[in-house]
């Protein structure tokens, strides 16, 4: 039959990116200390298209992808799978994205009980000029932690209290590629770095402990996203980072946002 996608197209146009996007799927994804975690993800993918060409391949991207899918990802290993995509589809360039929610077992702060917590997380890995001698990959964790705040404002004017709500801080790092950071220490350590973490389950000693944990540590928008800004910049394996915090306001109708982007 004839292909029409690899037919010549006379309009001069190279496209950056075209693939697909909404690809839902199943992943396996290594876990610190605990058995794989089988994960609902979306993916998007795309490669480069030259000039010279009408379209690309769309059925291969799938083709790739469910491959790919019965391999235990470590997030480095997309580079693999980018790479792969590449080479099918003739591209100079391509690029990959996982979203996908990762559950940890958290630990009540009293009784000590565990339960499940959900992080919305991401793998992204980015190729250019494969095969080159320019050829760049970097690879891109991302992770959503819901914590809380405790204004510092409202605890000093006020005689007893203090508005305390909750907040997202959102984080995506490239680090260096022979090393490896666990999605489960990138979320404790921004856990550590708010008022006071989230719980999926907590008794009443728990609720008494997080609510004067917070109490004690009172902190803005601002206080959240230094921080975490802080204990990246002192990561010596991370290159470059984005943080972002949303406070979601409890006396407001409107969120306290901060955000700051480095390397």
């Amino acid at each position: 039959m004839k292909d029409i996608q690899n037919t010549r197209d006379s309009r001069g146009v190279e496209i950056q990116k075209v693939g697909i996007k909404n690809l839902e799927l199943p992943l396996i994804i290594q876990r610190k200390d605990a058995e794989n975690q089988v994960v609902w993800a979306n993916a998007k993918a795309s490669v480069s298209l030259p000039a010279h060409y009408k379209g690309t391949h769309m059925s291969r991207f799938v083709e790739v992808l469910n491959e790919w899918k019965e391999k235990n990802l470590l997030g480095v290993d997309v580079q693999g799978c980018v790479e792969d995509m590449v080479k099918r589809l003739s591209a100079k360039s391509g690029y990959l994205k996982f979203d996908f929610k990762y559950f940890i077992d958290k630990e009540s702060p009293v009784t000590k009980i565990k339960a499940p917590m959900c992080y919305d997380c991401s793998f992204e890995g980015i190729l250019n000029d494969y095969g080159s001698e320019d050829e760049e990959y970097e690879f891109l964790l991302g992770v959503k932690v819901p914590v809380t705040t405790l204004c510092p404002c409202s605890k000093e004017i006020s005689d007893y209290g203090a508005h305390n709500q909750r907040a997202i801080v959102s984080v995506k790092i490239k680090y260096d590629d022979d090393a490896h950071i666990w999605i489960e220490d990138l979320v404790k350590m921004i856990e550590g770095c708010a008022s006071c973490g989230l719980y999926s389950l907590l008794k009443r000693e728990d609720e008494k402990y997080v609510t004067e944990h917070a109490y004690d540590n009172p902190k803005f928008v601002e206080d959240v996203l230094r921080d975490v800004v802080v204990a990246l910049r002192n990561n010596p394996v991370i290159d470059r980072f984005e943080v972002e915090c949303e406070s979601i306001e409890s006396i407001h109708n409107h969120s306290a946002w901060a955000y700051q982007k480095e390397g």
